[in-house]
């Protein structure tokens, strides 16, 4: 059977990042959709992992704060090629969207009056269905009983009361407890030992280092002028405290950003519709975000700080994860804590659906007829995301120059 064994032919950094740059090249669709592409790819095709092997490596980046899809892929080449290789599986899979977006953003910065204002709210106003649609297909998967719906309304509620990144945390871990309290899940089959081996001294070294940087950076922010290491402390914070990955970091960015003045909330939403355009992560909006800062660094600088501040957290706890998942992923209480967590994810979510991807982008009835036809389109069409957003950028321009 396909995904039984493991094929130990081809091993290396290099053969790693080339089929992780081919994924980065054409893996539509978001997160769930990337776990696909890499199920299809490692455990079907190359058979690099078991199934139960893939399956719980899913489960701990689930489980962990940051990018899941991402985590995944560090965590297959990590089994394939050491960290070298989990290095070689981040670059191959982020660098295509990333330098995209870089490009974007320069071209908004130094040609701004080349990218026409109603194509830019059209990429805004496609957000919306994007968000929405996220927000629907979570849901069902993750909201299934009164409790967790509860779950999921107090925590998009408590997300607009209390907008701030400490607000998410302190939502996740009531949730969490929340979890423990409610759900009972029942015993599943014993797993197969992951095929990594890093040991438990590596492993508190990564996570020693995760919790020094997420407290010492923004004392050091505080100590150091300039922003360099102002810009490295939000995107890396923002890395660290999003669960959900994905359309979760939204709010949590645009607090960091925004109310700074770093960058205004027009390009910030442009940014974010044109993220929905390329493949790969949606976590190399953060390059977008660095390239497009006013005063500096911003370009290219900005961008690579802003992306590697953002992905280095989800290394450093994969990497520290992995030797202790062994003992943890059998915990019936873990399980039912997670299960609290990922409801109130969806509440989060649906949150920054209203604020601020709602409110900074529909302000007409052309504006809520173009959000509609493009959820329609996604959702019932199963048009791409990327093709959608061009769609909605050129309707946007239409609708200016017919008004």
């Amino acid at each position: 059977m396909a995904g039984s064994r493991i094929d130990d032919r081809g091993r290396g950094a290099w053969p790693v990042f080339l089929v992780f740059l081919r994924l980065g090249l054409t893996s539509f669709g978001g997160p769930v959709a990337h776990l696909g592409y890499f199920h299809d790819e490692f455990v079907t095709r190359r058979r690099w992992l078991t199934a139960r092997g893939y399956a719980d490596l899913v489960a701990l980046c689930q489980f962990l704060p940051g990018p899941a899809s991402s985590q995944v892929g560090m965590a297959v080449g990590m089994a394939r090629a050491g960290y070298r290789g989990a290095l070689a599986a981040w670059a191959g899979f982020t660098l295509p969207s990333a330098l995209l977006l870089v490009l974007f953003a320069l071209g908004i910065s130094h040609h701004g009056d080349a990218v026409a204002p109603g194509a830019l709210h059209g990429l805004k106003v496609v957000a919306v269905a994007v968000v929405a649609q996220a927000v629907w297909g979570m849901a069902r998967n993750l909201c299934t009983g009164a409790s967790r719906v509860t779950i999921m309304a107090i925590a998009a509620c408590a997300a607009l009361l209390i907008p701030s990144a400490w607000g998410q945390v302190a939502i996740i871990a009531a949730a969490g407890v929340a979890g423990l309290l409610l759900f009972e899940p029942s015993a599943g089959e014993p797993h197969e030992p992951l095929p990594i081996a890093i040991g438990r001294r590596a492993g508190l070294f990564w996570l020693g280092l995760f919790f020094a940087l997420l407290a010492g950076l923004p004392v050091l922010a505080q100590l150091l002028p300039g922003r360099s290491v102002a810009m490295a402390d939000a995107f890396y914070r923002a890395g660290s405290l999003v669960f959900g990955g994905g359309h979760v970091v939204l709010p949590l960015l645009q607090a960091q950003v925004v109310p700074p003045g770093w960058i205004d909330n027009e390009t910030f939403l442009a940014g974010y519709g044109a993220a929905q355009a390329v493949p790969g992560p949606l976590f190399t909006f953060a390059a977008f975000l660095g390239a497009s800062m006013r005063g500096e660094p911003s370009g290219w600088t900005g961008g690579a700080l802003c992306l590697l501040a953002i992905f280095v957290p989800s290394f450093l706890l994969v990497a520290g994860a992995l030797p202790f998942w062994e003992r943890l992923r059998h915990s019936l209480r873990t399980q039912a804590a997670l299960a609290g967590i990922n409801a109130s994810v969806v509440g989060l979510l649906l949150a920054a659906l209203y604020q601020p991807v709602w409110t900074s982008a529909i302000f007409a009835p052309q504006d809520f007829a173009l959000a509609l036809a493009a959820l329609v389109a996604l959702m019932f069409w199963r048009l791409p995301p990327w093709l959608a957003v061009i769609a909605g950028g050129a309707a946007g321009w239409l609708l200016e120059v017919a008004g």
